[in-house]
């Protein structure tokens, strides 16, 4: 359905909701790239003042993509909760967005509706908010999940300790993770991301992050993100998995690029949830899945159907939401300038990705990010990562010196971590701290103690399991 409108006698026309959405969208270089982008300011205005008049109810009953042909609307369409839903579906987008940042809305009230919204909403409304919008308004959701701990209360910031290896060396890892754990960092998960895809390697690797957990009584979870069948298949030999990994996008020819689809995904979940039963653990809940996603993947895989990176990345979150994840983040910067220019664009959508998620009811972290290629420098990742501490992000990246040595980027670092959280008044997750103040380790929140900590045994437990008969890397 055609949609138009006349800003100072000049008359602009949108073909159809896509093309309104994607007008209306802050600059990108990727739909620039996929030739959606707005042609002007006045352009993109004239969108913002269309999109702002829609209701929700249209954007509901308009899906971007034809259910007919795409698994990921019908998923979205077949889980909405339409009772919740229908008191809003009158309500215009701009309206929408002032009731968001009411004073009078309370978190209770965001939080109960997100089983109501599909993903073009979020995406709708987020491009009707400017970046402090996007920071108040998320700042009043929290999402609460629980695996070996509990992450995303308020007052937290968790942290992933992102111990890679360009080899898979398992020393180099362990004492990588160590130097996390010794700095406070690794709640959120200790996730590897392994160079070579193979299962012995992630074997390897599960068994090892493993033995380090128990041996040290580290309330946290492992995760290696290699695809989902690897994983599987490393479990199925005896591997432990406490998170499943998995990338995910906003359509089914997307998701099929990374070899995956909704029914694999729904398996995986079952098994690893069957697995941790069968497992001496004491679980706190009852999540299990891992997902990470990001503005222009659809687009960088030929599968973005003329649908806008913003949009389609609400719809990932759509996606993840159906596996009731563990955590979700958004790998904001790593894709390239392609998608993502510069620093202004990278910050505009760690904080667009962030508040869509909240807003939808996932567990949302950031991996405040860039690669070497795009015009962005550690202030832009500064910035990004203090305003998303402001926003109430569930958890960034804890990366050796802030670069990491196989993934060929740069992200943030412990010591990042940990200033956001001193600066912000942030602790780290509830259990992960107790065992911190147990061993005279810093949360963040207070100074570093002087203290006696525990780095000699947490080094000793890396030897023995090294000298263990069954290491393996």
């Amino acid at each position: 359905m055609t949609r138009s409108t006349v800003i100072h006698g000049e008359r602009f026309q949108f073909a159809d909701l896509r093309a309104v959405l994607a007008r209306a969208n802050e600059q990108k270089s990727g739909d620039q790239l996929a030739g959606l982008a707005a042609k002007s300011e006045r352009e993109r205005i004239a969108a913002k003042q269309v999109l702002a008049d829609l209701t929700l109810g249209e954007l509901m009953n308009e899906p971007v993509i034809d259910p007919d042909h795409d698994e990921v609307s019908r998923l979205i369409l077949e889980r909405i909760d339409q009772p919740v839903f229908a008191p809003f579906q009158a309500m215009t987008v701009g309206a929408f967005r002032e009731w968001i940042l009411d004073d009078a809305t309370t978190p209770r009230m965001l939080e109960s509706l997100a089983p109501g919204l599909v993903p073009e909403i979020a995406a709708a409304v987020a491009k009707l908010m400017g970046n402090k919008d996007l920071i108040l308004a998320a700042s009043k959701i929290r999402v609460v999940t629980g695996c070996r701990n509990t992450m995303g209360e308020r007052g937290v910031l968790g942290v992933r300790v992102q111990p890679n290896h360009p080899t898979d060396d398992l020393g180099g890892i362990l004492l990588a993770a160590v130097d996390g754990l010794l700095h406070g960092c690794g709640d959120a998960v200790i996730g590897v991301n392994p160079a070579a895809e193979s299962v012995p390697v992630v074997q390897g690797v599960l068994h090892a992050l493993d033995r380090l957990i128990e041996g040290l009584g580290v309330p946290t979870q492992a995760c290696c993100l290699a695809h989902i069948t690897t994983q599987l298949a490393a479990l199925e030999q005896g591997a432990p998995v406490d998170l499943l990994f998995q990338s995910v996008a906003g359509t089914e020819t997307a998701n099929q690029s990374f070899g995956v689809n909704l029914a694999l995904i729904a398996e995986g979940r079952a098994r690893v949830l069957d697995h941790h039963r069968s497992r001496e653990v004491s679980w706190v809940g009852e999540q299990a899945m891992y997902f990470e996603t990001g503005q222009g993947s659809a687009l960088s895989a030929g599968a973005h159907h003329g649908v806008d990176q913003l949009t389609l990345e609400a719809r990932a979150y759509g996606v993840a939401r159906a596996f009731d994840p563990f955590l979700v983040n958004s790998v904001v910067g790593f894709i390239g300038p392609e998608y993502l220019f510069d620093e202004r664009q990278i910050i505009r959508a760690g904080l667009e990705d962030h508040f869509m998620g909240k807003l939808l009811g996932l567990p949302m972290g950031v991996d405040v990010c860039y690669t070497n290629h795009a015009d962005a420098d550690q202030n832009s990742a500064d910035n990004l990562l203090l305003l998303l501490a402001l926003a109430g992000c569930n958890y960034v990246m804890g990366v050796p010196c802030g670069d990491d040595v196989m993934l060929n980027y740069q992200s943030t670092s412990y010591h990042d971590a940990l200033a956001a959280r001193r600066l912000m008044g942030l602790a780290p997750a509830p259990e992960f701290e107790r065992w911190l103040v147990e061993r005279g380790l810093p949360s963040g929140v207070a100074p570093i103690p002087n203290g006696r900590t525990d780095s000699r045994k947490m080094l000793e437990q890396v030897e023995r399991i090294l000298n263990s008969p069954d290491a393996r890397g």
